[in-house]
């Protein structure tokens, strides 16, 4: 009998495990459950005999593979998947897989929301600015910005969008302006909103020269990964543009450097919280359990991200 793992260190909620479980159980597999890990070394006797293996944002790397001597399929229960070594998959023949769209409404809530918290002053009884009117730019259209865009249209905000990846049409039909270029979008919105994957193309790629470009009252946006911000360009733009903003589910480095001297211009999660429902976690979780049983059963390898 396979044995499927669910190693967790940041926890599925009960629902979503259970709802797992009962996936993996009737399809004749046997459940596994690693939660709330302190050492690795936990991780790697949990993983010694696992056929599959399902993570959230739990490190996969070369030791992971080498302790894993049965391990056919990995899957990380989210859209991006930079925590899982790729290389060290393929070298140990291992399939690699994510689970594309399904976390992407409670990321796309959670981005809007941090916006609304920031733009009302923390609900502290001061008076703050409303969302309608305003310019929002979607950097990345994919299923969390194209969520985004349809959340802030009905806010009544203005919505433009830069993804070369996107064809322009569909941006065109869902009532968006589509912008040629990161700088174009990025001169023309009060908010940016990111969800740009990691890549060795975007790490550190949203840098002083885009953020210098915003209007006045800039605010970015980041549910997407902190790499991809160059970090030292943040903090040439809070310290020259007193009316720059910076809102994220990850919190930055240079956090300590943020908080001690821009009280009100930031706004960051204790942790990553933008899997953090109840639905996204069911949603993701389940999602991975039949990719994984289709790979088993099928052979079906549709989500793979390595090669």
């Amino acid at each position: 009998m396979k044995k499927i793992l669910v190693a967790t260190e940041k926890p599925f909620s009960k629902a979503a495990v259970e709802n797992i479980k009962d996936v993996v159980e009737q399809a004749g597999f046997s459940f596994l459950l690693l939660e709330k890990y302190t050492e690795k070394a936990d991780l790697l006797n949990a993983v010694k005999n696992a056929d599959a293996l399902i993570v959230r944002s739990d490190i996969v790397d070369k030791e992971v593979f080498n302790a894993a001597n049965n391990l056919k399929i990995v899957v990380r229960a989210g859209a991006g998947y930079d925590n899982i070594d790729l290389k060290e998959a393929t070298a140990h023949k291992v399939i690699a897989m994510n689970t594309p769209g399904q976390n992407s409404n409670a990321v796309a809530e959670l981005a809007v929301g941090m916006m609304i918290y920031l733009n009302r002053n923390g609900f502290n009884g001061t008076t703050g600015t409303e969302l309608r009117g305003k310019t929002v730019g979607i950097h990345a259209y994919g299923y969390v910005g194209r969520i985004v865009a349809s959340i802030t249209k009905g806010f009544g905000m203005k919505v433009h969008a830069y993804d070369p990846f996107i064809d322009q049409v569909i941006m065109e039909h869902d009532g968006i302006t589509v912008e040629k270029s990161a700088e174009d979008l990025y001169s023309k919105c009060k908010f940016i909103s990111l969800h740009i994957p990691l890549s060795e193309n975007t790490r550190e790629s949203v840098n002083y020269d885009l953020l210098k470009l915003m209007p006045a009252g800039a605010t970015l946006v980041n549910t997407a990964r902190k790499e991809v911000i160059h970090e030292p360009s943040l903090l040439k733009m809070f310290e020259e543009r007193p009316d720059f903003r910076y809102i994220s589910d990850i919190i930055p480095d240079c956090k300590e450097q943020i908080s001690s001297k821009y009280e009100g211009r930031y706004f960051f999660t204790p942790k990553k919280a933008g899997a953090q429902t109840s639905e996204a976690n069911n949603n993701a979780g389940i999602a991975a359990a039949k990719q994984i049983i289709a790979y088993f059963k099928n052979n079906d390898t549709t989500f793979q991200v390595n090669k």
